[in-house]
């Protein structure tokens, strides 16, 4: 979510219960899959695939599932070919949505994507229509505790960060695309564990909510778009206070026919 909600979308992400662990684990062994495939099997020399050995520890992911992931990427074990798409629409409120997806059928994404937006509110948008208002970068979250500003911006703009924003949670650093991997081993050297690691869509342009009736449908769009396997990232531009947030989260969608 934008501004400092992208804090609260970490802290549920984390909150991972039983019910959805299997579907937790089958979404994080694609994307082994496709890191190991991209950038190889050694976890030393792919930032993308170190990243994702953290979130399967604290996803309690067993190892052997871990390790078939990634050598069905690198070719040792046979494996489904699966490719990665992006999906473009809007949600209740005008709220612009980037869907990325990983899949071995197209065809079967689409309508499940589709089908999700027109149920809660929104539509899928032509590729182009929804991008121009994000910034394609990556993007680090570090926890308030782990450093003084000062420090952090000495670490990371050496290794080619191109911004730091700090709020009370702590500091978001941003910077290229093609810098990621040296920031990311920058900050691993430094002893940093970012929160979140990812190359993001960054909103540059934002939709204001203040209704929590409103914030509860683009909550609901967000969760029912996450619970969809073949999903691996959602990212809107609305801006809502945590307060709001909160609200919306634990009370749960109310919006059109899916809700």
């Amino acid at each position: 979510m934008a501004g400092h909600n992208k804090w609260s979308k970490v802290k549920r992400a984390k909150a991972v219960t039983d019910a959805r662990r299997a579907k937790i684990f089958s979404r994080l062994a694609r994307d082994f899959t496709m890191a190991a495939r991209a950038g190889g099997g050694d976890p030393a020399g792919n930032p993308r695939l170190r990243t994702l050995l953290s979130k399967a520890r604290e996803a309690n992911m067993p190892a052997d599932n871990v390790d078939r992931a990634i050598k069905k990427g690198t070719g040792e074990l046979p494996g489904v070919v699966f490719e990665e798409l992006h999906y473009e629409g809007y949600g209740p409120g005008g709220v612009a949505f980037v869907v990325l997806v990983t899949t071995d059928n197209k065809q079967r994404t689409a309508q499940l994507i589709r089908s999700v937006f027109a149920n809660r509110g929104g539509n899928l948008a032509l590729n182009g229509a929804v991008t121009f208002q994000f910034l394609h970068a990556g993007q680090f979250l570090i926890p308030a505790e782990q450093a003084t500003e000062d420090r952090l911006m000495e670490i990371a703009l050496e290794a080619g960060a191109d911004d730091i924003i700090t709020s009370e949670q702590g500091y978001e650093v941003r910077c290229n695309l093609h810098a990621f991997d040296k920031v990311a081993q920058t900050l691993e050297k430094a002893g940093l564990k970012p929160a979140s690691a990812e190359i993001a869509y960054l909103p540059t342009v934002t939709v204001p909510i203040t209704r929590l009736d409103l914030a509860r449908a683009v909550v609901g769009l967000h969760d029912a778009l996450e619970a969809e396997e073949d999903v691996s990232a959602v990212y809107s531009n609305e801006e809502m206070d945590d307060a709001l947030a909160e609200a919306a989260a634990t009370g749960g969608p109310a919006w059109g026919p899916g809700s």
